[in-house]
Order: C-alpha cells, then sequence, then structure tokens
C-alpha cells in the first residue's frame, strides 16, 4: 500500500468516480481544464492525462510553461500512435503559440530509444 499523499489523493479521485458503474460521468475526474486524472482507471498507478484538441493541449503546456515547469514527459497509449499524435499536432501548436521544443539527447553512455528501432516482438511457441 502505498504511503504517498499523491497516491492517496489519486486513490479518492478514483473511488469518487470510478468504474462508471453508477452513472458516473468520466468528466467528473477532470481536476483542472484539460487535466483527466481518469487515466488510472484504465492502467496502474497514478497518473493524469492531458486532454482535449491539439489546440487546447499545446495552451495547457504553455501555461504550464509559464508557470516554470520547463521539461515535460509525455507518454501515452498506445505508445507509438500517442507519439506521433504529439508530433503532427501538439508540437506545431506550441510552434504557433511561439514556444521552441527541443528534443534533449541522452548524457553520453545511456542507451536511447533512437538506437533501438521500433519492431514488434513475437514469443518463442517452445
Amino acid at each position: 500500500r502505498s504511503q504517498s499523499e499523491g497516491q492517496r489523493r489519486m486513490t479518492a479521485l478514483h473511488s469518487r468516480g470510478g468504474g462508471f458503474s453508477h452513472g458516473t460521468d468520466a468528466r467528473e475526474l477532470e481536476v483542472a481544464p484539460n487535466l483527466w486524472a481518469g487515466i488510472g482507471l484504465v492502467r496502474g498507478g497514478a497518473g493524469t492525462a492531458l486532454v482535449g484538441s491539439y489546440a487546447q493541449v499545446a495552451e495547457r503546456i504553455g501555461e504550464y510553461f509559464k508557470a516554470g515547469l520547463s521539461h515535460f514527459i509525455f507518454s501515452g497509449y498506445p505508445h507509438l500512435e500517442e507519439a506521433f499524435h504529439v508530433g503532427e499536432g501538439v508540437i506545431p501548436e506550441l510552434h504557433r503559440l511561439g514556444y521552441g521544443v527541443k528534443n534533449r539527447p541522452a548524457p553520453e553512455g545511456e542507451r536511447r530509444a533512437a538506437q533501438v528501432p521500433f519492431a514488434p516482438v513475437a514469443a518463442s511457441a517452445s
């Protein structure tokens, strides 16, 4: 059991709106504009997701940047498709808003994702 305050709050949110078995609206888990806390209902762990149009997501990222955040780690499901959504939709919107977007290389000696091409893995039948 987690002692994290963030995990405790996420569990409370999920118990209030989780499961959607009692006619609960998924929008009840929107904790801020375009910030949805329901992602933990469909995958493990705590988490939130930026949701909305490409323009809305870019605007929220801009707000976080103005509040002092300078680095963002984005993940989505499925990973490859979400990478395309960010690269082809959100990043152009960030540029339109006047934000520069940089991909930071991994420090020397660390394994980088670019070194491992995407390929499906087949399980052995043995």
